[in-house]
């Protein structure tokens, strides 16, 4: 493999770091929540490091040990980065979180990685999340492989599993959905259920015992090779159909026996191509052993199946007025090129970045160029600064290990970036540049906060800006009409997640209180109002009176003032009193506070004082005069209307459309995409959806998706308008 990972000289255990892009391999492993994933990257770390040290484990570890509340939680809740070396290779496993709200701590993985591991349980399948995110790997050609887990499991079946995951993740090819090794059963228990103790290698022939704990190769009886032919068969056939040597296939149905060295090198560089997806078994190792079963098998494949740095291709990177740069891939002598994929925060060293670096070689106590996309639009800073940043390491359990440097194609820890936002780009300060973000998925549900108490208050802006700049899946808004603060989630347990980390993180305590939708006020009926302020109280009295008409007018007009008194009886210098006092009160609404809109406001007549008149008198008038219109006439309350798209399975759309109808909602119509999904257009009123992405979730087992736009306002059925103006006097 050319050069491999070196030690650096320093303290004994020190942190490796690769020279050599060709040593490192970057791996994401994906699957539902609860299918196994955290349990099998401790599994392989390890295997790793008690292979690698003689017996002695080096534990990988995360990004933010010290983050304790996915152990509140229950379960991963965010992206964790466990290098481990097998074969001196460099291997970066990325645990992704597998609870959908969690998603955008995914596509950060599947960012920074170049191969992803599928974890399907045995005893769970494969959800339709699971699916979708395949789909996600396929569009890009990113190379997969599948690993089953929970075989323990009653009722587990490796051999059922396979074909359901040749059925969910192969629908252009099946064959090309295979395993490399079928699982050795021990004796059955008192339960009827035999354990898996070992694996045969269908290309090799080979079987691996690890019932021991220790991985012991040895041939196979006669009696067992019968039983394997038929799989080895299948799976030399789905190889030789992906080989580049297009006369392979001619020669082994010819009857030609091909040589098991030029199968796996067709079979590593089918996996690398994104062509072929190999299905392994694994089981983390009993207490006291030291291999876990599969591992070692999954470490081989990973170092020799998967792809280099080098055959990722790099996003796209332009400079900061958008000129477009080329950037040769994994170059460690170009121009500096690297992503903040992750931002968490130490109480003891402050932020730290996970950072994977594209090209060029990152080097600690270096002046750096951060570039921001300026999503001003999630409450985010925009930024384009120069920064020092601080150490560099690589995570060690819970410690982190300095390294010297971090090479194009190698992930690492910065430290002391105090601007730097996940998604950012870093670059050479005399050269910025700005990499193409990822997507990520927008936050849909709404978390109206609070501060509970003036000390709260204090720290609360800093607070939510910290938390905007480590998760970019959440939105910041500062809601002008409705004057509450929003935090936009992805769901439940990312809103809660939010609550805790503000609170243990930041010592920021909120309530959480009801979110409010933006409503309007309108009149539905011409109407005419006379507005009097006549005071006398020794000295200058106040003296106004003005007479006007109010008309409805077209949504989104606004408000229309027009002046047509005659004679004076209004002197000029009052009129714009008048029309200041009228729209002063039409922002604090006329009949359950909410803000007025779309109409015309004609002042006809009024009477003035030579001496007590005013502009403060005129528009006090003004504003009486608009509330005595609203009392005479009837008043459409009007609620925001958003046009909401969901991209649904087949089987769900009857479903989600009966669903979208009980919320009020018009169905505009339906289209036909690619992958069995539909995608269901309708307008639905803001007051229904506050909690849709909940529950769609639950409606659609967590397989459909949905955008929401702010169409326009219109009026409101007239007894959910009764309701809100009762709530509104109950209220004042």
């Amino acid at each position: 493999m050319g050069d491999k990972v070196k030690e650096h000289p320093g303290a004994a255990g020190r942190a490796r770091a690769a020279d050599h892009p060709a040593s490192v391999r970057n791996v994401v492993l994906v699957g539902h929540s609860g299918s196994g994933k955290t349990t099998l990257v401790e599994a392989l770390a390890l295997t790793a490091g008690a292979v690698n040290r003689a017996g002695r484990v080096e534990d990988g570890g995360t990004v933010s040990d010290y983050d304790d509340i996915e152990h509140r939680q229950q379960r991963s809740v965010q992206l964790s980065l466990v290098p481990v070396e097998w074969n001196g290779i460099k291997i970066n496993i990325l645990d992704t979180p597998g609870y959908a709200d969690f998603v955008g701590e995914l596509r950060a993985g599947l960012r920074a990685a170049d191969a992803a591991l599928f974890v399907v349980s045995a005893s769970d399948g494969v959800d339709g999340s699971t699916r979708m995110v395949w789909e996600e790997c396929a569009a890009v050609g990113m190379p997969r492989a599948i690993v089953v887990t929970h075989l323990e499991a009653a009722r587990a079946d490796f051999q059922e599993m396979t074909r359901v995951c040749a059925e969910a993740f192969g629908a252009d090819d099946p064959d090309a959905v295979l395993p490399l090794y079928l699982p050795l059963h021990g004796p059955q228990g008192p339960d009827g259920h035999a354990p898996v103790t070992g694996l045969v290698g269908l290309l090799t022939r080979k079987l691996f015992d690890y019932s021991t704990g220790e991985r012991k190769e040895s041939e196979p009886g006669p009696d067992q090779l019968p039983d394997i032919e038929e799989a080895r068969n299948r799976l030399i056939e789905g190889i030789i159909s992906e080989s580049e040597d297009e006369t392979l296939m001619d020669r082994y149905l010819g009857g030609e026996q091909i040589d098991v060295k030029t199968l796996i090198e067709d079979l590593e560089r089918a996996v690398a191509r994104g062509a072929f997806f190999p299905v392994l078994a694994a089981a983390p190792a009993a207490d006291g052993a030291r291999q876990g079963l599969g591992t070692v098998e999954l470490l081989e494949l990973v170092t020799g199946g998967f792809p280099t740095p080098f055959e990722h291709p790099t996003p796209e990177v332009t400079t900061i007025d958008g000129t477009p740069r080329d950037i040769k891939p994994c170059d460690t002598g170009g121009p500096l090129v690297a992503e903040v994929v992750k931002t968490a925060s130490d109480p003891y060293v402050g932020r730290v970045s996970l950072v994977r670096v594209f090209s060029g070689t990152l080097r600690p106590d270096e002046t750096v160029h951060v570039s921001g996309h300026g999503l001003a639009d999630r409450g985010h800073e925009d930024h384009d600064v120069d920064e020092k940043i601080g150490a560099l390491s690589t995570p060690f359990g819970k410690q982190q290990r300095p390294v010297t440097h971090v090479i194009a194609g190698d992930l690492a820890c910065v430290a002391k970036l105090g601007r730097a936002e996940t998604g950012d780009t870093l670059s050479g300060k005399d050269d910025p540049l700005l990499m193409e973000p990822w997507q990520m998925p927008d936050p849909l549900l709404p978390l109206a906060i609070e501060a509970h108490s003036k000390a709260d208050e204090d720290k609360l802006s800093q607070g939510l800006a910290r938390l905007v700049a480590e998760d970019p899946t959440m939105r910041l808004e500062q809601n002008q009409d409705t004057h509450q603060v929003v935090l936009w989630c992805l769901g439940e347990a990312h809103a809660d997640v939010a609550l805790e980390r503000l609170r243990s993180r930041y010592g920021v305590q909120v309530d959480v209180v009801p979110h409010r939708v933006s409503l309007r006020e309108t009149f539905a009926e011409k109407s005419a109002g006379r507005g009097r302020h006549v005071k006398q109280s020794g000295g200058h009295g106040q003296f106004a009176i003005c007479e006007i008409e109010v008309e409805p007018l077209p949504g989104g007009s606004g408000i229309e003032f027009v002046d047509k008194v005659v004679g004076g009886a209004v002197p000029r210098q009052f009129i714009p009193s008048v029309e200041k006092g009228i729209r002063a009160q039409a922002v604090k609404g006329v009949a359950a506070g909410y803000q007025l809109v779309d109409v015309r406001v004609t002042l006809l007549d009024g009477k003035a004082h030579s001496v007590d008149s005013s502009d403060a008198a005129f528009q006090t008038a003004g504003a009486l005069a608009l509330r005595e219109a609203a009392a005479d006439a009837k008043i459409h309350l009007l609620e925001p209307v958003a046009e909401v798209s969901v991209l649904v399975g087949d089987d769900y759309v009857g479903a989600v459309m009966s669903d979208l109808s009980g919320r009020r909602g018009r169905v505009l119509g339906t289209e036909q995409t690619s992958g069995g999904r539909t995608l269901v257009k309708a307008e639905v009123p803001e007051f229904e959806i506050g909690r849709y992405a909940v529950d769609l979730r639950s409606l659609s087992h967590g397989t459909a998706r949905f955008s929401r736009s702010y169409a326009r306002h219109e009026p409101m059925p007239p007894q959910i308008a009764e309701k809100i103006r009762e709530q509104a006097k109950e209220a004042s």
